[in-house]
């Protein structure tokens, strides 16, 4: 019975998460002769059970079955553990009964105490407990197991069934079975009894359906004793009867009772009384009915081993995992006994005892505990931030004092300061970096299609127009101080717009490297839900990350060249030399383009946009405060130096020099 038991019940228990911490089967024999290897056996399975950290115990079994769990606290090797120092509930079949050998009575029944059983369905018979009440050996005659029954019971001997002297006290007949101890003798009708009595009926009604069709057979002369014992098997099939206690009694076509089951909590006062309360049903009748509706269980009528003190006991093996932790298997123990992990990163778990973390929705990320989602926010550089807001400030602060340093220089064309070093590559490089520093704003708000398409292109142009400037300027002081020596043939290079081929030249292959990017790969406004955790970012993808590199790459060769030259010109002799501020602007220029590159490819999200227009402010700052600042101040605070006398002096005393 019991493999077959294990066979079929085991794979039930683990498909709703039950695993076993042991499974080990009960000796068959408690024979004398089987004592010692009983004893053994015993003793094994009392240490396994006191050393498990199961507290509920399912057990399989017969009547007697009781006889047996009651003897294991007898018979440990570890005297030292009583079985009232560790509670356990016991969850028996409906085939079990509380019942005890002769030898038991005395026994400590705390083992019973909170036990959880399985019952066929019974009911009250009316007259049952008066008619237990009224036997007794006086008025029973023909019954001997009744009177061996009672000598044990009440520790008696019949003087007429003894001779000689004997240490029991007579039995008088009159001894009360209601004195018994209740669990040593149950006086109201337990669920075997009540299958028994429903058992006897269903017999007789099948053996008087038998007869009755004898009968209509006109086979009048035959007696229930001639008839064969398995013709009996079919009147039992689908029998149905109402008992005396109102019960409806039906077998079905196998012969099996169509019954549910009570669910009783067996209860041991300390006055040795024995209660069995019914606590839940399993209805069966129904086989539509939905689980929840057929298995009902009221926990709060349910008496606890006093070890628990009434709290509801715990059988696990590993606490609930909480949620933020995910369960893993202990190696080589059951499959409900694990370890807790916390989630790894980027992963959750929002409910407890999950077996894997997962990870959150793109638009979601995980809280800091790792048990729920957070919706992300959506994140880009917008005018309404404290650092767009900023630098959309300097971007407009630099665009107005670049548009009035352009007004002064207007305004004093005609000094020589002003024309000096070509005047018209002055405006166009204050006009260029007017546009370097709003095209600024461009990277500044919600990313779309058009300043997707502008900001890159845009920046890369207008700042090679810049460069190429610089670069023309450069140059110019070079040719000119070359074209002042007696002899010199550059003057016709000064003379043929030298500057303006320089210019226009750089910037048109800067603008046929835009043309290619934006006829190939065109930015466009993208969504990146993986760079910040935390963040939804808004951004523009470039698309081609060489053809941005190579727009950069361009700026720095024409930065570059320009520091070249303005370097190697800045000693020339010439009052109104800018090879000198040049050198310094590009020195700057370089520094903060160098500096760029680590510094965008370490941000992420809308600082990767606050790093580039910093440094489109920082270079352009620089270009005008280092080249313009100074003749700004000699416009305006030193003009007696603006003059041409001036010029042509600091020219006389440098050649002295």
């Amino acid at each position: 019975m019991g493999e077959s038991i294990v066979r079929t019940v085991l794979p039930f228990f683990s498909k709703h998460g039950i695993c076993f911490a042991f499974i080990t089967r009960c000796p068959k024999s408690m024979f004398v002769t089987d004592y010692q290897e009983m004893v053994q056996q015993g003793s094994k399975i009392h240490d396994k059970i006191m050393h498990s950290k199961a507290n509920v115990f399912v057990t399989f079994g017969h009547s007697y079955t009781m006889n047996y769990l009651r003897w294991l606290t007898y018979v440990s090797y570890w005297p030292s553990i009583k079985w009232k120092t560790k509670g356990k509930v016991w969850i028996l079949t409906a085939q079990m009964d509380f019942t005890s050998y002769v030898y038991q009575r005395a026994w400590d029944t705390d083992i019973a105490h909170g036990a959880l059983t399985f019952a066929i369905h019974s009911s009250h018979l009316p007259g049952f407990q008066k008619f237990v009440e009224n036997r007794s050996p006086s008025n029973t005659k023909g019954d001997g197991f009744l009177w061996n029954f009672w000598r044990d019971a009440f520790k008696c001997v019949f003087p007429n069934q003894v001779q000689g002297e004997v240490m029991e006290a007579n039995c008088t007949g009159q001894e009360k079975l209601e004195s018994l101890p209740g669990f040593f003798f149950e006086m109201s009708m337990t669920s075997h009894s009540y299958s028994i009595y429903n058992a006897v009926y269903a017999v007789a009604h099948a053996t008087h359906a038998m007869h009755q069709t004898k009968h209509r057979t006109m086979e009048k002369h035959l007696t229930l004793l001639d008839q064969n014992q398995w013709q009996l098997h079919y009147f039992l099939q689908n029998v149905a009867f109402n008992n005396s206690a109102g019960g409806k009694i039906s077998l079905n076509k196998n012969g099996e009772l169509i019954a549910g089951f009570d669910i009783e909590n067996w209860i041991i006062s300390s006055n040795q009384s024995f209660h069995r309360v019914k606590v839940g049903r399993m209805d069966l009748q129904d086989p539509h009915a939905h689980f929840q509706q057929a298995f009902t269980i009221n926990d709060q009528d349910i008496t606890w081993p006093h070890w628990f003190n009434q709290t509801q006991p715990n059988s696990v093996c590993s606490e609930n995992c909480n949620p933020g932790y995910s369960k893993r298997v202990k190696e080589g123990e059951p499959f409900c006994c694990y370890d807790c992990m916390p989630c790894p990163y980027g992963k959750i778990s929002a409910q407890k005892d999950l077996d894997d973390c997962y990870k959150c929705p793109d638009e979601k990320y995980p809280s800091k505990k790792k048990d729920w989602c957070i919706p992300k926010n959506i994140s880009f550089l917008s005018y309404k931030d404290p650092l767009g807001m900023s630098l959309a400030f300097f971007a407009l602060s630099f665009s107005l004092i670049t548009s009035l340093i352009l007004r002064i220089f207007t305004k004093f064309q005609s000094t020589p300061i002003v024309k000096a070093n070509n005047r018209s590559l002055t405006y166009i490089l204050l006009i260029s970096l007017l546009l370097c520093f709003l095209c600024a704003l461009l990277f500044i708000g919600r990313p779309d299609n058009v300043t997707c398409l502008l900001r890159q292109t845009a920046f890369g142009i207008i700042f090679s127009v810049a460069i190429s400037c610089v670069l023309a300027k450069t140059n110019t002081v070079v040719l000119a101080f070359m074209a002042t020596r007696p002899g010199s043939r550059m003057r016709k290079w000064v003379q043929r717009s030298l500057a303006s081929s320089t210019v226009f030249s750089c910037s048109l292959m800067q603008a046929g490297i835009c043309a290619f990017w934006l006829g190939t790969s065109p930015p466009f406004p993208d969504v990146d839900m993986h760079s910040v955790t935390e963040e939804i970012v808004l951004e523009c993808n470039e698309r081609s990350v060489t053809l941005f590199y190579c727009v950069l790459g361009y700026m720095g060769f024409l930065a570059v060249l320009s520091f070249t030259v303005a370097f190697f010109a800045r000693k020339l002799s010439d009052a109104f030399n800018e090879a000198k501020f040049i050198t310094f602007s590009m020195l700057v220029f370089c520094s903060v383009w160098l500096s760029f590159i680590p510094a965008y490819l370490s941000t992420k999200g809308k600082y990767m946009v606050a790093v580039e227009i910093f440094s489109i402010l920082a270079s352009s700052a620089g270009l005008l405060s280092l080249i313009f600042f100074p003749k700004c101040f000699i416009i305006l605070l030193r003009p007696e130096l603006n003059k041409k006398g001036v010029l042509i002096r600091g020219k006389t005393q440098s050649g002295q020099m």
